[in-house]
This record gives structure tokens, sequence and C-alpha cells, in this order.
């Protein structure tokens, strides 16, 4: 019985370092967000987030990718492929004399970084299922979640010692180490028997799957939807925090503030999910989420647009709760009907939810206007749409 403890604890801490590598990744570049614009004299300083959106371009690119092959040769070999093109991408970074090469490396990190991001979901998918499964995906985000909290603060380290290109040596070394701990102490988790082959056929006969399972594509767009919030936030916080609050010494304990929201939320949702069930907890979070930010709204009228510091943060932490009770729940109730093809179904709801997410994150990053406006409507926009989503499309929720 210890034993096995040990097992899934280690299995969670591991899978929680590699689901990390994607955090890491966008996190610790938020600070050198404003030196990369002004170091590539970019006409625009809210430019510099696509350094953000080419990453999250590749893993979308990645994510179709992996999923089939992950379950044509099973779990582990795509993964080492997706180690070995994330540490080439960080290498590219490193090197890149132009804008250019800095986006080619960044969309390379996304596609090798999409390897861990998708193949981690199928692992958990392998051996739980249900609230169970929903259960360890929150304590996995919970603990990956520290990750966030800290990232900025060591990127703004890194960058004030090293400088900016030196931020993906640190995100090369987090792979080599997490990399070589999958290597060393992950078994196969994909029996030989239950593989399925590399065809185009297999391809759209899971894609058929995914739409003719109303509740499976519901929540993936649900998920897109909050994703693109969710990335809107990471667009508009350097320019939110640094140049309109004037808070570039403070902007890590500000960021990590709304990331502690985040996970407070996944250890809340871990232990309260078995009981309420994932459909009501996310309706309650979309609800609390709209009456949040329509109140805020308000705020910002009276303010115009710019409210104190203060009530900013009164917002964004209970808003990020409220996005952190989402998450984990979206994406098991999303796969929860696709157990048959767990890769590729991951691969298919994470690739369809970044999709989506890409254009709301970008409109909202680069309608920042030195207001708070675009993001707190992005937040209402999301929250609304996804509740419109589940009211319209998935009567269990809506009689819930």
């Amino acid at each position: 019985m210890k034993h096995a403890q040990h097992q899934s604890k280690g299995f969670v801490l591991l899978l929680a370092g590699m689901m990390s590598l994607v955090a890491l990744s966008v996190d610790a570049m938020l600070p050198a967000l404003v030196v990369i614009a002004e170091d590539f004299s970019l006409s625009n300083q809210a430019y510099a987030q696509w350094t953000i959106t080419s990453l999250f371009i590749g893993l979308s690119i990645g994510q179709l990718i992996y999923g089939p092959l992950s379950d044509a040769f099973g779990r582990k070999r795509p993964i080492y492929l997706g180690y070995s093109l994330f540490i080439l991408g960080s290498l590219l970074c490193v090197l890149a004399d132009s804008f250019a090469w800095l986006l080619a490396g960044r969309v390379l990190q996304g596609i090798g970084a999409a390897a861990p991001r998708i193949i981690t979901t199928a692992l958990v998918r392998d051996k739980l299922k249900g609230a169970e499964m929903a259960s360890v995906m929150s304590v996995v985000f919970s603990i990956f979640i520290v990750v966030p909290i800290v990232a900025p603060a060591l990127g703004q380290l890194v960058l004030n010692l090293a400088g900016w290109r030196w931020i993906f040596g640190v995100l090369l070394a987090m792979a080599l180490v997490t990399g070589i701990c999958f290597c060393l102490f992950q078994e196969e988790t994909l029996a030989v028997e239950k593989r399925r082959a590399l065809s185009i056929a297999n391809m759209l006969a899971g894609l058929k799957l995914l739409f003719a399972e109303r509740t499976a594509l519901v929540y993936t767009l649900v998920s897109g939807l909050v994703f693109g919030g969710f990335m809107g936030y990471l667009n508009s916080a350097p320019l939110l925090f640094i140049q309109l609050y004037q808070q570039g010494d403070n902007f890590a304990l500000l960021f990590a503030l709304s990331a502690m929201s985040i996970g407070l939320a996944s250890v809340v949702n871990g232990r309260i999910v078995l009981r309420m069930g994932m459909r009501r907890m996310i309706l309650w979070a979309l609800w609390s989420l709209v009456w949040l930010s329509s109140l805020f709204c308000l705020l910002l009228v009276k303010t115009q647009g710019v409210p104190s510091l203060f009530w900013l943060m009164t917002y964004l932490i209970p808003a990020f709760f409220c996005i952190g009770l989402l998450f984990g729940n979206l994406n098991s109730l999303a796969m929860e009907p696709l157990g048959a093809i767990a890769g590729l179904g991951s691969a298919f709801v994470a690739c369809i939810s970044t999709l989506v997410g890409i254009p709301i994150g970008s409109a909202i990053g680069l309608s920042f206007n030195n207001t708070v406006y675009p993001l707190n409507l992005g937040f209402l926009f999301m929250a609304v749409t996804a509740l419109l989503l589940i009211k319209l499309f998935d009567r269990p929720v809506a009689k819930a």
C-alpha cells in the first residue's frame, strides 16, 4: 500500500513538472516583453505579446501531432520527440538575431512542449476516469501552478543578471531535468494491444467521435473561451502593471497573487468536486465570474477605466479563483466520453480549445488602450458566451 501511494505521489509530481514546462515558458517571459520590444525596435510594444502567442500557435500544431503518435506508438517515444524539439527551439531563441527568428524559436518550443502537455493528460486518462480523474488533475494543477507564481520573479532575476536570452537557458535546463526523470521513472501506460494504427482514417474517426459526443464538444469550446480570457490577461499583464500602473518592481508579486488564486481554486476543487460534481462547479464558477465582471465594469465607468491598483486586484483575485475552478473540470468533462481514444481525444480537445482561445487572447492584448476595459470586457464576454453554450447545447447542465 505504501509503495502504491509513493508511486502515485511520484506520478503526480512528475506530471506536474512536465506540464509546468509550458507554464514556465509563458510566464518567465512576461517581465522581459518590454525589453524585447526595445531590443528589436518594435513599433508598438504590444507586438511583443507575439512571443506568447507564437508559443501557443506551436502548441496548437503540436497537439495534433502527438495525440495520434501517442495512440500509435505509446506515450513515451512521442514525448522524447517533443523534448528534443523544445530544446532545439530554446537554443534558437537564445541565438536569435531578429524578432522573426525569436518567434520561429518560440513556435518550435510550442510544438515541442505540446508533447508533455498533451500526453500527460492521456497518461492520467489511461489510469483514471470520471471524478477521480478530475481530482487528480486538480492536484496536478495545484502543484504546477507554483511555477506561474515564481516564474515572473525567476524571469526578472535572470533578466537583471544576464539578459532575457538566458531565460531560455533556464527553460532548456528544466526540459533536460524533467525529460530525464520521465525517461528513468515513468513506465509505459498504453499496452501494445490497445494501440491504434496511425492513419488518416483513424484521425477522421476520432474527430467524428468528438463532434458526435455533444458533451465533449461543448466543453472543449467552453475551455477555449476560458483559455482565451486567460491568454488575454497574459498578453495584457506586462503593459497593465508595468506601463499603466508603474509597478515594474512589483510585477512578479502582483502576478503571483493571481496565480496563487488559481492554485487555491485547484486545491479547493480537488476536495469538493467529488461531492458537488464537475458540471455544478463549472456553472457556479461561470456565474460568479459574470457577476464579478459586471460589477467591476460599473466601477470602470466611474473611474474612466483606470481604478486604483487595490480595486483592480480585488477584482482579479476572485476572478482567477473562478478560472482556477474551471480549468481542470472543463478538461476532464471534455475528455470523459473519449476514453477509447484518449491520446487522439486529448489532442483534439487541446488543439480546438487553443485555436478558439488564440484570437480571443490576441484581441484582448492588442486592444490595450491604457485602461482596464479590454481585459474586463474580455472576461465578461468569455463567461457569458460559455454559459450560453452550456445552456443551449448541454441539457444536463441546464437542469443542474
